[in-house]
């Protein structure tokens, strides 16, 4: 079996070894264009990539491929339509990163939640080394405890952070993007009431029609000014700008994100330049990759790659 993964950068410094027992396998650490794509895969039986565009024009240049496994839950990179009517295979990885995502969540709010940077700076910086008090007032922070932690998306990875945000003492509530999930015990409610009632709303839904700029201006206005947004879904979910103006009103108290509309960060993005940076934090699309989560990752696509 010839396989030829396209992207292997994508996955860092993960070990290939379960791809290369499989056959003979062939790696690019990126691949762009249609062009280097069909150059690179001829003659192969499967396809590995995760961010490489696999279009209608790719397969109709290899009349040998077979398979397509995509090292990554997100499948819009890859034509399925075209792909059906070639019948050739397409797989996708579910559920390799549930427990790296819902633990980056919590780091990334309870850091800012915390002023855990103001705080960090403040004793090393000598400040707190030449106080009176044990202590510092400079910032306060809440608890999440008796707090109303709304969750948009209730998957796999939703699940596991109301699992976490219950372990805090949070009252969870969940809007269901798809309206197919009713994760009982949590109280499920319309998207407007979850986003005016919740203390902090964490997105965890995936992108498509109905979540594309599901947040916007008008409901950030309906949230409390003292709530926190997070996004660890995808970035086109919420409005950008929209958050960055958000942000400047003192709408609400702060925002976390792990996503953007592009990938990496265009510098114009308003993000950048928010009057009070301090009210937001932000990291590069980082919470799908633990160790073990790549792990898992490589070992499912590996089971993947079985030829149809």
């Amino acid at each position: 079996m010839k396989i030829v993964f396209l992207d292997r950068a994508t996955l860092g410094d993960s070990s290939l070894a379960p791809l290369e027992r499989l056959g003979e396998l062939t790696v690019y650490d990126d691949t762009a264009g249609e062009v280097e794509v069909v150059e690179r895969c001829k003659g192969a039986d499967v396809i590995i990539c995760n961010k490489t565009k696999i279009t209608a024009s790719v397969m109709e240049a290899l009349p040998g491929l077979r398979l397509i496994c995509i090292a990554a839950t997100g499948m819009n990179n890859v034509d399925l339509k075209c792909a059906a009517q070639k019948n050739i295979a397409v797989r996708n990885v579910a559920a390799y990163s549930t427990d790296s995502v819902a633990q980056v969540t919590f780091a990334l709010l309870l850091s800012l939640m915390h002023s855990a940077a103001y705080f960090d700076a403040y004793v090393k910086g000598g400040a707190y080394a030449q106080s009176k008090l044990f202590t510092h007032y400079g910032r306060s922070f809440c608890e999440l405890a008796g707090k109303r932690f709304g969750i948009i998306g209730m998957g796999n990875i939703g699940k596991r952070v109301a699992a976490i945000a219950e372990a805090f003492g949070a009252h969870v509530a969940y809007y269901s993007t798809s309206g197919q999930n009713l994760a009982a015990p949590y109280l499920r409610l319309p998207l407007n009431e979850l986003l005016k009632t919740s203390d902090v709303a964490s997105i965890h839904a995936p992108l498509n029609r109905s979540t594309y700029n599901l947040i916007d201006y008008p409901q950030l206005r309906q949230m409390k000014p003292t709530a926190y947004l997070v996004n660890v879904g995808r970035g086109k979910i919420v409005n950008e700008a929209a958050l960055a103006r958000a942000l400047n009103e003192n709408l609400i108290a702060g925002a976390a994100l792990d996503v953007f509309e592009h990938e990496p960060i265009n510098p114009d993005n308003p993000l950048l330049s928010v009057s009070n940076p301090e009210k937001l934090m932000l990291s590069p699309h980082i919470g799908w990759l633990s160790v073990e989560a790549r792990r898992r990752l490589v070992e499912k696509v590996a089971e993947n790659c079985r030829l149809p």
